[in-house]
């Protein structure tokens, strides 16, 4: 692969080596110097149309980990405020010679669009409801570096399911590794039609909890709806929301997890995000460790990745 813009497109076996290469920059993340010159030379822009703080920060934090020079986009002071188009501004800065784009935008596609224009590889942080690939990647390392294994695990994703791309690209990296998916929502933030989405699907977060083994929880995109899709927040978390009491059920074994930012108080209770078993920090954590992969096999081990990463390129990108 050239770019990476959805899980479907990475498969199995893709997943796999991404998460296999990711044991080796953690390594590297936890040295007194974080650093190694795996990609000294390259340029990567980071091209946020939206608001970031893990995201972003977590690739600009991989690229420079393994020396490459970074670039980053702010849509606030940039010529988009004079009405340039998304296209006339990858042109603009793929003349400037980089090698990677990573993009976030609010509109489904829009990666592929920015991956048609140019010759750069283009890494998808977010586009519209669609898709969050390497969301998905660093918490499925989450879980195995947690669990040792993904498959059979059973996983409520609870919330907003509706308006999240986060949600869309885990059920498609959950099942591809052999996880069972409940999603948990009130009808209004299910979407329309779930036909031949491999999940299950309930209202009543009470019935499911004694039956899983992971509990993620996603916000509400407030910001994505145009209607009132629940009576009142206190209502919602009254039925979906993972309170102290709720929390307290749970078995001490079952996972805690949230793509942020959290609405502490509303999806999760405060206290509840700071329990040993939850994981909201590690996944932080590990997005640095599982973007430097990425980075790495995109631009330090050629342009294509498929069934296997060799041992050796694992060697090399962490060799100092």
């Amino acid at each position: 692969m050239r770019h990476l813009l959805a899980i479907d497109e990475l498969g199995a076996a893709g997943i796999e080596d991404v998460l296999g290469l990711t044991d080796s920059f953690v390594e590297v993340s936890e040295r007194s110097i974080p650093k190694v010159p795996a990609l000294r030379g390259k340029t990567v822009v980071s091209l946020f149309y939206e608001d970031s703080t893990r995201t972003r920060l977590s690739f600009e934090t991989a690229a420079k980990r393994l020396s490459a020079d970074t670039m980053t986009f702010s849509v606030s002071t940039s010529s988009t405020k004079k009405g340039e188009s998304l296209r006339d501004t990858v042109e603009t800065i793929e003349a400037m010679g980089v090698d990677a784009i990573v993009i976030r935008h609010g509109s489904a596609g829009a990666p592929w669009n920015v991956a048609q224009w140019g010759s750069s590889a283009v890494i998808n942080a977010g586009d519209g409801w669609h898709e969050h690939p390497t969301q998905a990647l660093l918490d499925s390392y989450t879980i195995r570096q947690r669990r040792g294994s993904i498959q059979g695990a059973r996983i409520a994703i609870v919330g907003d399911i509706k308006h999240s791309r986060v949600a869309r690209s885990n059920i498609a990296a959950f099942t591809l590794q052999g996880a069972e998916v409940t999603l948990v929502a009130p009808r209004t933030l299910l979407p329309p039609n779930l036909d031949g989405w491999p999940v299950k699907v309930s209202n009543e977060l009470d019935a499911v909890l004694p039956h899983v083994d992971i509990v993620y929880l996603l916000r509400m995109q407030l910001e994505r709806m145009t209607d009132a899709l629940v009576p009142s927040l206190r209502e919602y978390t009254e039925r979906f929301g993972l309170t102290v009491r709720r929390a307290a059920a749970l078995a001490n074994d079952v996972l805690i997890m949230h793509p942020g930012p959290m609405n502490r108080g509303v999806e999760i209770a405060a206290e509840v995000a700071d329990l040993p078993n939850a994981l909201i920090i590690d996944q932080v954590r590990n997005g640095v460790a599982v973007r430097m992969a990425v980075l790495y096999l995109l631009l330090g081990a050629g342009t294509e990745w498929g069934a296997e990463t060799s041992t050796a390129n694992a060697r090399e990108a962490r060799a100092t």
